[in-house]
């Protein structure tokens, strides 16, 4: 089988730029930071995984990253939608202090930018010696804007720029930093319909499969690190289960036939897919043999014990298009809600730590924490200076099993432009919900999570003093943002 002739020119670009040949370090100097790679799963449900109660899909790798680490069950994204909770992640500044709060395209290619002078978590790491890599997909702004991967603190970028160019798996080309790297691919879109299956699924398909040039990228990337020795900082944010489905034909074999009565023909979005459940299941399959690879590798070449590996998603599962069907998976377990919503299913998130040695293997915990900790967390482990304006709290003692060190959030506060405009806030046991805010709904819900984690009964009318004091958040804990204004609230200040 010809290796495709990216995956050649991303291997050659490894050893030009830095450097490969020495044997791979097998010791980890006491005295040198941590390497850390987190792994981000696109639009991956609570529920997906076995680990988190999945019944039907098959995920060994992450469930076995969770028997050898740390699981969170109440750890939450920084938004319900992509761009808004990996600005969150990257500039550990919550979603009603951070500069992007909806997804917001930039012509010809990519999303509103953060600003220059916003600090991100590659940017911190870096002033400590890190080497950074980044390879998937970004969405924080197009290439030479000051959201540009290479401007925010990553030394390597390899990927989708574009969170739209990402619809289809077989692009027409990746970005090697500022470098448009074409592929062998026809034009294969991430939408479209046919009339019926004899029609075929063909054009659907390309030579070239993003996922897979991508790993290569970032296995070249780790074999790079094992040999100059240098502490890095390793951002996977993969594509899988975002449709459009195209997963690899093997894996979607692997399913049982009798779960696909009736093929997706396109008609709720993006491609159309010959067996969507099985095709659906095996795209998180695919994800899970991702990071197999990479916590495999790490293994290989030494560099397990002195690697804090994270792996999140960056909201809850799809809504029921492009052939997904979330019932049959139960992809949200128990929560209500899915992606854009501020409802558990949209915001709480899978989270595993992997760290031999250091978190215990097999834990669970209950901690609450969100994607702007990721930040303060990293800068002590590093021993990096928290930027200003960062909203985080460090969960480190959490990952080292100290719970008695770890401080706790007096609240945690979201507040999303879309979908109507949504505010949330969590203050301990209860959660506030405020939702078709731009439509002139000013009413709180709020729910009391021990009891009800479902959000099924609404219990503001029993505590009056919850409520207010929910509220006395969302008009506070906020910054006026120019370009997603929330004039409910924007007048307030």
């Amino acid at each position: 089988m010809r290796t495709p002739p990216s995956i050649v020119r991303a291997a050659a670009a490894v050893v030009a730029v830095y450097g490969v040949g020495a044997p791979p370090c097998r010791g980890q100097d006491a005295a040198r930071p941590p390497n850390v790679v987190f792994i981000l799963a696109d639009d991956l449900g609570y529920g997906e995984l076995g680990c988190y109660g999945q019944q039907k899909i098959r995920t060994p790798h992450l469930d076995r990253l969770a028997a050898e680490g740390l699981r969170f069950t109440q750890a939450y994204c920084g938004a319900p939608v992509c761009a808004p909770s990996r600005c969150v992640l990257m500039t550990g500044r919550h979603s009603g202090h951070a500069e992007i709060r909806g997804n917001r395209e930039v012509k010809p290619e990519g999303q509103l930018p953060i600003s220059a002078e916003v600090p991100t978590v590659p940017a911190m790491l870096h002033e400590v010696g890190y080497v950074n890599g980044a390879m998937g997909k970004w969405g924080l702004g197009p290439v030479g804007s000051a959201g540009d991967p290479n401007a925010k603190g990553f030394d390597l970028f390899y990927g989708y720029n574009c969170q739209r160019e990402a619809h289809t798996y077989y692009p027409q080309h990746l970005w090697l930093n500022r470098e448009r790297v074409p592929l062998d691919n026809p034009v294969v879109p991430g939408h479209g319909r046919i009339a019926s299956p004899e029609e075929g699924y063909a054009r659907f398909y390309g030579t070239e499969y993003a996922p897979d040039l991508m790993m290569a990228r970032a296995r070249g990337f780790l074999r790079a690190r094992a040999a100059d020795g240098r502490p890095f900082f390793l951002y996977l944010p993969f594509i899988e289960p975002h449709v459009a489905m195209q997963p690899p034909p093997r894996l979607v074999d692997s399913y049982p036939r009798d779960w696909d009565v009736e093929p997706y023909l396109g008609g709720r979005g993006y491609v159309p897919h010959p067996r969507p459940h099985a095709g659906y299941a095996a795209m998180i399959t695919s994800l899970d043999e991702h990071v197999g690879s990479i916590v495999g590798l790490l293994d290989e070449l030494g560099l397990a014990a002195g690697t804090l590996v994270v792996f999140s998603s960056d909201n809850g599962p799809t809504h029921d298009v492009g052939g997904v069907d979330t019932t049959f998976f139960a992809s949200a377990g128990p929560l209500r809600g899915r992606k854009g919503s501020v409802y558990e299913g949209g915001i709480r998130v899978p989270m595993i730590a992997r760290w031999p040695g250091r978190v215990a293997a097999g834990a669970v915990t209950g901690h609450v924490c969100a994607f702007q900790d990721v930040m303060p967390t990293l800068a002590e482990l590093s021993g990096a200076r928290v930027p200003d304006g960062c909203d985080g709290i460090s969960f480190l003692p959490t990952l080292l099993g100290r719970p008695g060190e770890q401080r706790a959030h007096d609240h945690l506060t979201f507040e999303f432009h879309e979908y109507g405009g949504q505010k949330a806030v969590r203050i301990g046991r209860y959660k506030g919900v405020m939702v078709n805010i731009h439509r002139g709904g000013d009413r709180i819900e709020l729910y009391d999570l021990d009891t009800d984690l479902g959000e099924t009964r609404d219990v503001a009318a029993e505590h009056p003093d919850v409520v207010a004091q929910v509220r006395a958040i969302m008009a506070t804990d906020r910054s006026v943002e120019p370009d997603f204004p929330m004039e409910a609230f924007d007048h307030r200040r």
